[in-house]
Formats: C-alpha cells, sequence, structure tokens
C-alpha cells in the first residue's frame, strides 16, 4: 500500500506558520488500463489548479475553512468526480449528494446527505453549521435550507456525462492556515445504483470528515459503510493525541487495525498542524493533489 508524505523541517517554522493543502478526486480501481492516458492527464491538470488557487488563497490570508470549502466547489462543478454536477445516479436514476465540513479551531461542522436541490452540497453544509443550531440535515430538510438561501440548484445538465469509472470517487479537501488553524470537508454522490436515501461517510463527523487544530485534518473516500463502521477519521485522529503516534503511523495503523480488517478499502488524505501532507490509499489508485509547507507539489492518480 502506498504511502506519500510531505516534507517538512522545522526551519520553516522560524520563517513563517507553515500552510499546506490537499485534495482528492475519489479512490478505486485507477489504474493505466482502466483509464485512458488522456483522462488521466485532464483530471490531473484540473486538480493542480485546484490545489494551486487553493495555495495562493491560504498565501492571502484566508482561512482554512473558507480554501477547504471553495477547493470542494471547485471539484463538485468539475464533472470529472463523483460529487456535484458528475455525481453518480441511485437505483431510481436521480442524484442525491452528501457533504459535511469541519472547523478545526472550534470543532464546529456542518453536514448534509440525500440532497437534490443544489449542485454544491459543501457549501450547503457550512450554511448549516453557521446558521443553525444542528450539524446534519438530511433530505427534503436540506433542500428547504438550499432553496431558502438561494444556492444554485441541481440542474439538468448535472447529471453524469461520463463513465462512472471516470468519475470515480468523492471530493475532500484540508488546509492548514497561517493562523495555524486546520479544516476538512468532503463531498459526494455515493455508491452507483445505491438505495434511495442511502448515506455513506462523507457528512459523517469523524467517519469521513475531521479536523481538530493541533491534530490533524482528515477527508477520506472509499466504501463509505465501512468508513462508518471504522469511525476512521476520528480513529486516525485518536491514534495522534492518545498513542502518540506519527500522523504517518496512525494512518497506516488505523487503515490495518480498523478498516482492511473488516474489508473495507479506500483512502484518506491529511494535512498536518506542521503542514505535511500525507496521502494513503489501499485500492490500485486515488486521484490526489497537495502542496505542503515547503510549497512541493504532488500531483498522481496511480500507485
Amino acid at each position: 500500500m502506498p504511502f506519500i508524505k510531505g516534507l517538512f523541517t522545522p526551519l520553516s517554522l522560524l520563517m513563517a506558520q507553515p500552510i499546506a493543502v490537499a485534495i482528492h478526486g475519489g479512490a478505486g480501481n485507477l489504474t493505466p488500463h482502466t483509464l485512458p492516458t488522456s483522462k488521466v492527464q485532464e483530471h490531473e491538470a484540473y486538480l493542480k489548479s485546484v490545489v494551486e488557487e487553493a495555495y495562493h488563497l491560504l498565501e492571502e490570508g484566508r482561512l482554512a475553512l473558507e480554501v477547504v470549502e471553495i477547493a470542494v466547489r471547485r471539484l463538485e462543478d468539475a464533472g470529472y468526480f463523483n460529487a456535484g454536477r458528475g455525481a453518480v445516479l441511485n437505483e431510481k436514476g436521480f442524484v442525491q449528494l452528501d457533504a459535511s465540513i469541519m472547523d478545526g479551531k472550534t470543532r464546529r461542522s456542518g453536514a448534509v446527505a440525500a440532497v437534490r436541490a443544489t449542485g454544491n452540497p459543501v457549501t450547503l453544509a457550512r450554511l448549516v453549521m453557521e446558521r443553525t443550531n444542528h450539524v446534519l440535515i438530511v433530505g427534503e430538510g436540506a433542500d428547504s435550507l438550499a432553496k431558502l438561501w438561494a444556492l444554485p440548484p441541481l440542474r439538468n445538465d448535472y447529471i453524469p456525462h461520463a463513465s462512472p469509472v471516470w468519475t470515480q470517487g468523492t471530493v475532500g479537501a484540508v488546509a492548514l492556515d497561517k493562523y495555524g488553524n486546520l479544516a476538512a470537508a468532503t463531498s459526494t454522490g455515493g455508491i452507483v445504483g445505491k438505495k434511495v436515501g442511502r448515506v455513506g461517510d462523507s457528512p459523517i463527523i469523524g467517519a469521513g470528515t475531521y479536523a481538530e487544530n493541533g491534530l490533524i485534518a482528515l477527508s477520506a473516500t472509499g466504501h463509505g459503510e465501512y468508513f462508518i463502521r471504522s469511525v476512521l477519521a476520528y480513529d486516525i485522529a485518536a491514534r495522534l493525541r492518545y498513542a502518540k503516534a506519527s500522523p504517518a503511523q496512525a494512518i497506516e495503523e488505523a487503515f490495518k487495525d480498523r478498516l482492511e480488517s473488516i474489508g473495507g478499502t479506500g483512502g484518506v488524505i491529511a494535512v498536518t498542524p506542521k503542514g505535511e501532507v500525507l496521502f494513503y490509499f489501499n485500492t490500485p489508485g486515488m486521484y490526489r493533489a497537495g502542496k505542503d509547507a515547503q510549497g512541493r507539489l504532488i500531483v498522481a492518480t496511480f500507485r
């Protein structure tokens, strides 16, 4: 299983508070045999543009929470991934979207599930966090809020227009801003042909999304039921807090002990308080990109 980590040296702390960002477009059976080279290049170019934009916003002083929302909105709008415009259809032939966002400074969170009214559920999730006393709102309740807050609708042209293999998976973003704040966001269309109303791990805080200042920011992708059963994102954070594991060790051990032991597959992206960027996945590939505290850029799909 691949493990790719951004480099970090203490010198950067002496110069300035580090910043970092990472994004993903899903993990799965992504191989040179299943993906045309032209599609890989197209997707990676888009991922690079999103990361570069997000990093620039962090350099300007934008908050991590804002940046992860903006990055995930770009991924929802792309049509390349199983989120927003590129979301797959459920068993009845329509789209239902899930998303969540978490502020590592306060641990405030917002999430929505089974959304049909807007193509940017990550923004709806943030508004749930900021404008209500709730964390998770689903179905008609979430759709009514999207209309009340005049979010862009999920239009008819937001029907998948590419192979499900190409629009492989969930999208997510994690970031560290120059004030030391961490944030994470995740958005998905779920499983192809899923039961109406099925909800995966993406909108579940602690399963597919988690952020806590001084600890880590995480966004997951994969077979959501296993990530829920593993409470994987929080399990990684708990290993850092209580076992004093390194970020790399915490992620690898959580996958082995919690996810793989029950047959789960997928991946995770992470950013640490030091500005490290980490990717880990147990599938053939994962759409991914990141830029660490040293400004080192990673864009890749395969192992």
